[in-house]
């Protein structure tokens, strides 16, 4: 928990040089699509110390995606795409979670307790809401405001571990929608055209309104087309596999721009 000056829960979560909870890159980038990585950062706040983790439990994928913030600035440049990135672990709060949804702030992750956010008070979760996942998703909004005079895509780039609860996770790679398949259809022709990979169709999560924020506010929300790129973590870990995915996704991309644009003439 966070201590606070004479009983109260007021300080602020962030040192005045602690890095930002929300990162922007290529604010200003031509392209139509508009990247996101909601789960970029395994960082947790001065005051927060460890949550009570060791180092490798924050290393870990229930921290953040490993990999995934890697892909997300290669693809910016390959796309000249905006990109907005958060700042801090997903154990801190999560941004691609409901406020409401108990993951939220989870008390445990993949059966792992996170001792320091269980019990938490209402004033510390506000705090955390108000510090980091308001100011991620208000970049995202007003970023999106100040292109609505022209097509955007949405995409979100996540990450996924090849084991969870002893069962192997088959695909390379993920595409996945909620009630807007428009953009994913595009997606895994492209992606899945070689036969190289294993691509998932709505694999290996699909979006539900109850457990994801970002595709249903900032895309379904708005009426744009969007997905979320699920890249497996063993695949991307290195700097090459990074590299090889973000030119793979760009390529896809390419395929199906054009068409996908289309859907503003709708």
């Amino acid at each position: 928990m966070m201590e606070a000056d004479s009983g109260e829960t007021t300080l602020s979560l962030l040192g005045t040089d602690e890095p930002s909870p929300v990162e922007v890159v290529n604010a200003d980038g031509a392209g139509s699509a508009v990247l996101v990585c909601d789960h970029a950062s395994n960082r947790v706040p001065r005051r927060l110390g460890t949550l009570g983790l060791d180092a490798a439990r924050l290393a870990d994928h229930i921290a953040w995606d490993p990999g995934a913030a890697d892909v997300a600035r290669l693809l910016s440049v390959h796309l000249d795409a905006p990109l907005v990135l958060s700042g801090y672990s997903r154990l801190v709060i999560d941004c691609n979670r409901p406020l409401r949804n108990a993951e939220s702030i989870a008390e445990q992750s993949a059966g792992v307790s996170i001792p320091g956010n269980c019990g938490l008070w209402s004033k510390e979760r506000e705090i955390r809401v108000n510090a980091l996942f308001q100011p991620y998703h208000g970049v995202i909004g007003r970023m999106l405001d100040g292109r609505a005079r022209r097509p955007s895509l949405l995409l979100s780039i996540h990450s996924f571990t090849p084991l969870l609860n002893g069962r192997t996770r088959p695909w390379h790679i993920g595409v996945s929608y909620g009630r807007d398949r428009r953009l994913a259809a595009l997606m895994l022709g492209a992606l899945g055209h070689s036969g190289d990979f294993i691509v998932g169709d709505n694999k290996p999560y699909p979006i539900e309104d109850d457990v994801d924020y970002t595709i249903p506010v900032h895309g379904e929300g708005r009426g744009l087309p969007s997905v979320m790129i699920e890249i497996r973590q063993d695949e991307i870990r290195a700097a090459a596999g990074a590299a090889a995915w973000a030119a793979r996704l760009a390529e896809a991309y390419s395929l199906i721009e054009a068409e996908a644009l289309r859907f503003f003439g709708a």
